[in-house]
């Protein structure tokens, strides 16, 4: 009788308040927050829980009279506050700003409330743009005559609070246990140096624990520190306890209704500094959350909102911050993305990591009367667009240096029709370039351009892995990368001297490369010319993508996944008026391999001190995950037939395999808490590299939806057993 009691007390308490309940809809509110939006507003997301009359409702309490009015008639502006922070109860914060005022004037219209503001993107307090939510279930008044719940609370509140501080000198070195960056340190190989798992020990792998995320393009990397794991999937961030999953706090941004809760929005990674857990936002916002709590520290508009969100259905997003951070000297640094349509194209930023004030701007494509300015067929700064930067960036320390790339234009008609009235010159700088610049100033400090006046969307934008090779017998510090037609450069990071390039062999762009210089000769057949159609290999989704490539440094061993790919092409010059307005001039259509056996995606290992290709392994499934290298010997990669599986380094030799519930569209990770190694990856969601299946392998079929972090560990024997091994 007193356990039911209890729960009576608890659903009063709590039914008392007057919250919203969600019956599943999530549709966005119309245009405006007049009478009409409101009663939309309510009736799809909730009078099926509280009734239409707002106080007949089958689940929910009423949302209107005297107790109702008491708590909430002179309060318009903390009932929204609490509405946006609890509704709907699965998915709070995620029907975006101006639904949530709508849905509130609709209840304080028959309750004789003020009517509140329509909501805009980056209003202060009183509005659910931005806010946090802390581990709360519920009422104080029931919370605090429930020891089982308070105790619960008091350790994950002492496991926060024992959290330190990210210091610079981690950053350097990380602590092996952790995973503090995106490629887990400033070199970017995405190498563990952990060994409990390895080749023995890993057919034992086990799940630990599974936890299901918000609805998202995904892409992301999950952050551990000190046992706390970060994570972030459309507009919600959590901070989940590193061994149970256990959620210890979440962020939700409520955002315009235009960016559907960040369910068209992706990120690659988030960043740790000091006591800061650093975010990209969909509304292209960087934020800074304190890892103990989950509150904001600092918001920072990078992009402009006017260029940060979806103009209507079918339109390309303007600037997407889908990188990810890095950070250094004091400084978060960060590119911004796409720009198909935003004239004077991309650029890289960086801010004060304690405040969140810019510090330098760096603009990826040159400015007219600057250096490479003259590079883009004497058209005008607004009529250049691209030179995205959707990859984080790396870092020397010793020379204080970061280094980004960048994509190709994506309005190809300023690099292919000359202005007749000026000095001609159709390079595109910075486009497919890397750009080495001074942390400290934003200076450039050499560059290098990897392709000349890429036209064929064919990306530079990727990782840039820094490591020692011997080179001509002696050590050198050099970056490698590799753009989407699988040719990895090495070049001098000191200077951008050009040492060698491998090819991976799964492109006909190329046909070959200058020793000293490293400019590329292109094949002059696949030069585009009005109204012919090529065959270009690969296909604008490449030999490889995002999916980002690792390193062991002891072996120098590259790993990287690929896919065989090519495409019929055809360049269909517009007016001029058209060019002016950004977008493509280049046609591309998947076209089936030739001589082909079926199986199209293959994973290489590349030794970078010989630069020969030491072995391949060819399946059907596209591999849709970066690869992740560890000190066991035993890299770990996905692919699109859900399968996530440990591989032999030496040979490609399948160690354990597990299929997921959605393709592993992600980047995972390793870690260690109390001596036993985690390895973690994010299944479902996917952007637009999961359209290679559809050429590639059209008989597997993904869900479109259900993102999950998955988590494997070793059983307890195999961690003691693989310990007193090493």
């Amino acid at each position: 009788m007193g356990h039911k009691r209890r729960i009576g007390h608890w659903l009063g308490s709590l039914f008392a308040i007057g919250v919203l309940a969600n019956g599943g809809a999530r549709a966005a509110a119309p245009e405006g927050a007049g009478a009409e939006a409101g009663k939309e507003a309510y009736a799809r997301n909730c009078a099926s829980c509280h009734g239409a009359g707002l106080k007949n409702g089958t689940f929910g309490p009423p949302l209107t009279g005297a107790a109702f009015q008491a708590r909430w008639r002179k309060n318009s502006n903390g009932l929204l506050d609490y509405i946006a922070k609890t509704m709907p109860p699965a998915a709070a914060g995620t029907l975006g700003a101006q639904t949530y005022v709508a849905a509130t004037n609709f209840i304080g219209r028959a309750n004789g409330m003020p009517a509140i503001a329509r909501a805009t993107p980056g209003a202060p307090a009183n509005s659910p743009v931005r806010r946090s939510n802390e581990f709360d279930a519920g009422p104080r008044s029931f919370a605090a005559h429930d020891n089982y719940y308070s105790h619960a609370v008091s350790l994950r509140q002492e496991q926060l609070q024992a959290l330190t501080p990210v210091s610079a000198s981690m950053l350097a070195e990380p602590p092996e246990q952790d995973w503090l960056m995106w490629r887990r340190t400033y070199a970017a190989l995405g190498f563990s140096p952990l060994t409990h798992i390895d080749r023995t020990t890993a057919k034992e792998l086990r799940t630990a624990w599974n936890w299901s995320l918000p609805i998202s393009q995904n892409e992301i990397t999950p952050l551990v520190h000190a046992g706390v794991l970060f994570i972030e999937s459309g507009a919600t961030v959590q901070a989940l306890d590193a061994v149970s999953g256990d959620l210890l706090w979440q962020y939700v941004r409520s955002l315009p209704d235009e960016l559907e809760a960040g369910r068209i929005w992706r990120v690659k990674s988030l960043a740790l500094y000091a006591n800061d857990l650093l975010v990209p936002a969909a509304d292209g916002h960087l934020v800074a959350l304190d890892v103990h709590t989950g509150q904001v520290r600092w918001d920072h508009a990078v992009v402009p909102p006017e260029l940060a969100a979806r103009h209507g259905r079918g339109e390309a997003v303007a600037f997407m911050l889908d990188g990810g951070p890095i950070v250094a000297e004091g400084k978060v640094v960060i590119g911004v993305s796409l720009g198909q349509y935003a004239k004077g194209g991309c650029y890289i930023v960086a801010l004060d990591a304690t405040t969140g004030e810019e510090a330098w701007r760096f603009n990826t494509i040159a400015r007219p009367g600057e250096p490479g300015g003259e590079s883009w067929n004497g058209h005008a700064l607004e009529e250049r667009f691209g030179a995205g930067v959707w990859t984080a960036g790396s870092y020397d320390p010793k020379l204080h240096l970061v280094y980004f790339g960048t994509g190709n234009t994506y309005d190809t008609a300023t690099l292919l029709e000359p202005n007749p009235t000026a000095r001609p010159g159709n390079a595109g700088l910075y486009t497919d370039t890397t750009l080495a610049l001074d942390v400290r100033s934003g200076k450039l400090v050499w560059h290098f351009q990897h392709v000349n006046r890429d036209v064929w969307d064919l990306d530079w934008v990727f990782e840039r892995s820094l490591l020692t090779l011997p080179i001509d017998g002696v050590p050198k510090d050099v970056l490698v990368t590799g753009g989407k037609i699988a040719m990895f450069d090495a070049l001098d990071r000191a200077t951008g001297q050009y040492l060698f390039s491998v090819d991976a062999g799964l492109q006909n762009l190329v046909t070959g490369v200058d020793p000293v210089t490293g400019v590329k000769k292109i094949n002059p057949d696949l030069e585009p010319k009005a109204g012919a159609t090529g065959l270009i290999c690969p296909n604008t989704l490449g030999a490889r993508n995002w999916p980002a490539t690792a390193v062991n440094p002891g072996t120098h061993m590259l790993y990287v996944p690929l896919v065989k790919s090519c495409a019929d092409y055809t360049y269909t010059p517009r007016s001029a008026a058209e060019t002016a307005a950004g977008g493509s001039d280049i046609r591309m259509t998947p076209h089936p391999l030739l001589d082909d056996d079926g199986l199209h995606a293959q994973l290489a290992a590349i030794d970078l001190a010989t630069r020969k290709v030491v072995w391949k392994k060819n399946q059907r499934a596209p591999f849709e995950s970066a690869i992740l290298a560890t000190a066991g010997g035993v890299i770990f990669t996905g692919s699109r037939d859900r399968m996530f599986r440990a591989l032999d380094d030496r040979t490609g030799e399948v160690l354990w395999e597990t299929r997921l519930n959605a393709s592993p569209s992600s980047f995972p990770i390793t870690y260690s808490v109390n001596g036993e190694q985690y390895v973690a990856i994010v299944a479902g969601g996917g952007g637009p590299l999961d359209a290679t299946g559809a050429f590639s392998a059209p008989e597997i079929v993904n869900p479109s939806e259900g993102i999950t972090l998955c988590v494997f560990k070793l059983p307890k024997d195999a961690q003691v057993a693989a310990a007193g091994a090493h």
